[in-house]
């Protein structure tokens, strides 16, 4: 007797959808980046579908706190175009930390999600603070340390 092999797909409302917290105090950027776009894309779970959005919700705060390794604190630019002849402008590393620290991890993880649909659809659940408190204490959210 032959075993069919099949592919199982989960509706959205059977993602089973949590809100986790991270504590980015001290904690390098792109390591943080890569583990928070695991779990918003969903890949922790079992039930990992890749054209679907099974992954969770993540709370980052403390993001003004965040460290690189090396010289990329100082090395490190953002490049934006306002799509006029010469309209470039390059920003450092510490002057996005300066001005708005959230910028630096909310890029960092889009350029970790595919750049389709799904991918803007999965960068929402992304919520960035500065500081120590968020609103989001009605979600629930667990503590997710790595």
């Amino acid at each position: 007797m032959k075993q069919e092999r099949i592919t199982r797909f989960i509706k959205p409302e059977d993602a089973n959808q949590k809100w986790y917290v991270i504590d980015a105090k001290d904690k390098v950027l792109g390591r943080l980046a890569a583990k928070v776009a695991r779990v918003i894309r969903g890949k922790e779970k079992p039930v990992f579908t890749p054209n679907m959005d099974a992954g969770d919700f993540v709370v980052v705060i403390n993001a003004d706190k965040i460290r690189m390794t090396g010289k990329r604190e100082i090395q490190k630019t953002y490049f934006t175009h306002s799509l006029y002849p010469g309209g470039g402008r390059f920003r450092s590393f510490e002057e996005v930390m300066a001005k708005k620290p959230e910028f630096a991890i909310e890029t960092a993880v889009r350029g970790m999600l595919p750049k389709t649909k799904l991918g803007k659809q999965l960068i929402k659940k992304l919520k960035v603070y500065a500081g120590e408190s968020h609103p989001h204490s009605a979600q629930k959210p667990e503590v997710l340390s790595f």
